[in-house]
């Protein structure tokens, strides 16, 4: 089973901590690509409430070499900026048109408005498929891939399913997920999270003038919802990246899951060929190995060697 809501963030306010020993301000030009975790957060210090570099530009155009923009969707505690720093400057670099939310945040006012993945799950859903239609919109995009990372994975199954999004999607990317583990923390929390929410005055978000939407089972809930029968849709290649070295989603392997005929799944453990990969739940999002396995997910086409180097858990490398 997955670790408490509670240790999740306090792993995130350690983080903030220590970053905030060293705050850095924010650079004139786009900073170079560090692969470390803890920039994300430093990121949102120095830029409260903004976007990482060269990131939800909506006027980005994508280009012929990368013509999908790409959606990327943090986990439990994160936010735009938190989660991405590594990731997101990587496809920056290689010309692919980025857009990240923050979804399920506390409340309007920073910093709650930066501490996501905390709100009801079906409304953070909601969220994540309002945002995608910007996307699509904005770019004229008629198919975006997206990146998830552990929670983040399940809001964009949850639009793929049941909110219209099934054909909007190419390739879908999963670091840390966890396809096979039940009801956690996570789904229990929403309601009270609502109620603080309100307090805050964050808006629930708007569910109307949805005619693409189906209604989710009525004798099922979010999680089961988003995994019943099959996380998987047809039509969409789905890579999932796990690492055994973590302690959030217990046992790793549950987010290993062979998809049924006429789906196209790939499971990849960052381990296999690598002993000396030792990323953990953060750590996965941040280091140089995880990130040519997202490349070549993203454009199978054009393969890029997939380095065997030493990452350390929390940081990355």
């Amino acid at each position: 089973m997955r670790r408490s809501l509670t240790s999740k963030i306090a792993a995130v306010a350690a983080a903030a901590a220590l970053c905030l020993t060293g705050l850095v301000t924010a650079p004139a030009t786009a900073t170079p690509i560090t692969y470390d975790f803890m920039d994300g957060i430093r990121a949102e210090l120095a830029n409260p409430g903004g976007s990482l570099p060269g990131t939800n530009d909506f006027d980005c155009a994508p280009p012929a070499e990368h013509p999908r923009p790409v959606m990327l969707v943090h986990g439990t505690g994160g936010g735009r900026q938190t989660n991405w720093a590594t990731l997101a400057a990587v496809l920056v670099r290689e010309g692919y048109c980025v857009f990240a939310p923050t979804y399920g945040a506390l409340g309007k006012p920073w910093p709650a408005s930066a501490i996501g993945g905390l709100g009801p799950k079906v409304d953070s859903s909601w969220e994540v498929k309002r945002f995608a239609d910007r996307v699509l919109a904005a770019t004229g995009s008629e198919k975006l891939d997206v990146i998830g990372h552990s929670q983040g994975t399940e809001h964009p199954t949850y639009w793929m399913k049941y909110l219209g999004g099934a054909r909007h999607v190419n390739a879908y990317i999963s670091l840390a997920p966890y396809w096979k583990q039940g009801p956690d923390a996570d789904d229990s929390i929403g309601g009270r999270i609502a109620w603080f929410r309100d307090l805050l005055g964050a808006q629930a978000p708007d569910e109307s003038d949805c005619p693409e939407c189906t209604p989710a089972p009525a004798d099922l809930d979010f999680n089961r919802a988003v995994r019943l029968p099959t996380p998987y849709l047809p039509g969409v290649h789905y890579t999932n990246i796990v690492t055994e070295h973590d302690t959030i989603v217990t046992p790793y392997s549950s987010g290993i899951l062979a998809g049924p005929a006429g789906t196209d799944v790939r499971n990849i453990t960052v381990q296999d060929g690598c002993a000396k990969d030792h990323s953990d739940h953060m750590s996965i999002v941040a280091n140089r190995r995880s990130a040519a396995l997202v490349l070549n997910a993203l454009d199978p086409t054009h393969p890029r060697p997939v380095p065997c180097i030493a990452v350390p858990p929390f940081t990355g490398a």
